[in-house]
């Protein structure tokens, strides 16, 4: 596996509601875990739990739409500053190159722009938010 197909299966993996995922193939072996708190439940409503699900219907459960996705693992900023108005809201149009968010990573603020002309959709990510490689951070469509 590639360094990039390495990040985007962990990023599907952070999106995804699986809580462990173990990766084989000849010479390599991935596992990924998540530290996930379950409350206490009666033994009954246990019974029927699924197993892992499937890589087909684990595509069933990305989110659909257009995205602008974090181009590495960061904090997540959608303003220059605290208490500033954020850069982007849902319904606003931008242009091509506009920056939407930061990311912040190793103490150096990286714009993320837009990638076209669009309409932001919706703002994925909150303000502080600690974001992965290829984390859906707002969705847009063209216009």
């Amino acid at each position: 596996m590639t360094n990039q197909e390495i990040y985007e299966l962990m990023a599907r993996f952070d999106q995804s509601g699986l809580t462990t995922l173990k990766v084989t193939r000849k010479d390599f072996s991935l596992e990924l875990g998540k530290n996930v708190t379950v409350a206490a439940a009666p033994m009954a409503s246990v019974v029927g739990v699924s197993t892992i699900p499937t890589p087909e219907a684990m595509a069933d459960l990305v989110e659909e739409g257009t995205f602008v996705t974090a181009p590495l693992v960061g904090t997540f900023y959608a303003a220059s500053a605290p208490g500033e108005e954020p850069y982007v809201k849902p319904g606003q149009k931008v242009q091509k190159g506009d920056v939407l968010c930061l990311v912040e990573a190793m103490k150096t603020m990286n714009e993320i722009k837009a990638p076209c002309d669009c309409v932001v959709e919706e703002v994925l990510a909150q303000d502080g938010d600690l974001v992965s490689y290829g984390q859906n951070l707002i969705r847009y469509r063209e216009g």
